[in-house]
């Protein structure tokens, strides 16, 4: 477990941790929404006549909406998507995934943000989705955690997961930090990716059908089967970090 933190800060050059910030994925980390992406994408790639599997979706995941859609097409057309094919596509595919989605939380995605709020650390979600609907709910799910002003979504980047800009945009925004000064939550490949690229210590939950070894490869410091474990072990990673 103390391996991680120390092979972080030497491969960084850091000589310790600075804690601010913790910088969450949504979808798969907060809310247990991934399943519903998933069935909506696939959904709406049949209805277009393009192939695709559910779980396939789990590895897009971060990446903003028309990259998703550009990818498929370009496999299955081997063209790029017009500007039309992304547009209807993407409307289609958020009426499927707001007709599926019950807007459940993942367990313990509550209990650790308001562990590490009440810690004095600032919590901050960065997403690649565009979903208003899931992002306007976060106060009713986790009140007075995640403010508005904090949040970084598909609207606010140009290059999505997994380009670390999200995550960079996210460090500005919880007060201009160093990548020492937080540590991300994800769930994703691509998300792993973009936080890695960011230069920040990366938690990743597995909540998703992927094998571990996809978030691993990925770069994640630490891989774990749930928000709940990450619960569990929050008190000890802490002590660590805080040295």
């Amino acid at each position: 477990m103390e391996t991680a933190f120390k092979e972080y800060l030497t491969k960084n050059n850091y000589s310790g941790f600075d804690l601010k910030a913790i910088l969450f994925d949504m979808d798969g980390v907060l809310y247990d929404s991934m399943k519903w992406h998933a069935k909506s994408w696939n959904e709406v790639m049949t209805e277009f006549n393009l192939n695709s599997t559910p779980d396939e979706f789990y590895l897009y995941e971060g990446m903003v909406g028309h990259k998703t859609i550009n990818h498929v097409i370009n496999r299955e057309k081997g063209r790029d998507a017009t500007d039309l094919e992304k547009e209807a596509i993407y409307k289609r595919k958020t009426e499927l995934f707001n007709r599926y989605n019950n807007g459940d939380l993942i367990p313990y995605a509550y209990d650790f943000a308001k562990k590490v709020s009440d810690e004095g650390l600032t919590c901050v979600v960065v997403t690649g989705s565009g979903q208003g609907a899931l992002i306007d709910k976060l106060d009713n799910g986790f009140p007075g955690l995640f403010q508005k002003s904090l949040m970084v979504t598909a609207y606010d980047v140009k290059h999505g997961k997994p380009h670390p800009e999200p995550y960079l945009m996210g460090l500005e925004k919880a007060g201009h930090l160093n990548p020492n000064q937080a540590i991300v939550v994800e769930n994703a490949p691509r998300g792993v990716e973009a936080a890695v690229a960011a230069g920040i210590f990366t938690i990743a939950v597995n909540t998703g059908p992927l094998d571990d070894k996809i978030l691993a490869d990925a770069g994640a410091n630490i891989v774990l089967p749930s928000m709940e474990a990450l619960y569990n072990n929050w008190e000890a990673y802490y002590r660590i970090i805080k040295g």
